[in-house]
C-alpha cells in the first residue's frame, strides 16, 4: 500500500522532521510504502511530485499549521492528525489509515 505524507508545525523546526522519521520508519516495519514531504522553516523539502500523490491509496497529513499547495489533494482520502500525535502515535495512525483505507 502506498501512502504520501505531509509534516508541518507552526515552528517548522524539530517537530516537523521527528514526525516525517516516525512516520518512514513505522511504516516501513509494518510493510507500508510512504513518501514524506516537509514543510517548516526550510520551505517544503522532499516535495510529493503528481505521481506519488496520484498513486497513493491516502494522504495523512500531521500538522500544526495549514500546508502549502493543499489543492494537489483534491479527490484523495485525507487523514488528518496533530504533528504530536504522528510522533507519539505513530503505529496507531497507520493502523488507522490501514483500516479505513481497506489495506
Amino acid at each position: 500500500m502506498k501512502l504520501v505524507a505531509v509534516t508541518a508545525c507552526p515552528t517548522g523546526i524539530a517537530h516537523t522532521y521527528m514526525a516525517a522519521e516516525q512516520l518512514e520508519r513505522v511504516a516501513r516495519k509494518m510493510g507500508l510504502s510512504i513518501k514524506v514531504e516537509t514543510q517548516g522553516a526550510m520551505g517544503i523539502e522532499n516535495e510529493l511530485d503528481p505521481d506519488e500523490i496520484r498513486e497513493a491509496a491516502a494522504v495523512i497529513l500531521a500538522t500544526g499549521i495549514p500546508i502549502q499547495k493543499s489543492e494537489r489533494f483534491e479527490g484523495k482520502k485525507i487523514f488528518e492528525f496533530s504533528v504530536q500525535e504522528a510522533i507519539k502515535n505513530t503505529e496507531g495512525i497507520l493502523q488507522k489509515v490501514k483500516e479505513q483505507i481497506g489495506g
